[in-house]
């Protein structure tokens, strides 16, 4: 479960990077950046790699 929680938060990180830099979505990219991060800390936090 904590593998696919890591891959969706890179998937996340990878959408928000492409709409950050090629299209204008607005907030919906940045919130979906705010939960990629939060998977990921949380996931650190965890201690697993």
């Amino acid at each position: 479960m904590s593998n696919l929680l890591y891959t969706f938060a890179v998937v996340l990180i990878i959408i928000w990077a492409i709409g950050f830099l090629g299209f204008n979505i607005g907030g919906l990219i940045h919130a979906l950046l705010v939960i990629a991060l939060i998977a990921i800390i949380l996931r650190v936090i965890r201690g697993k790699p």
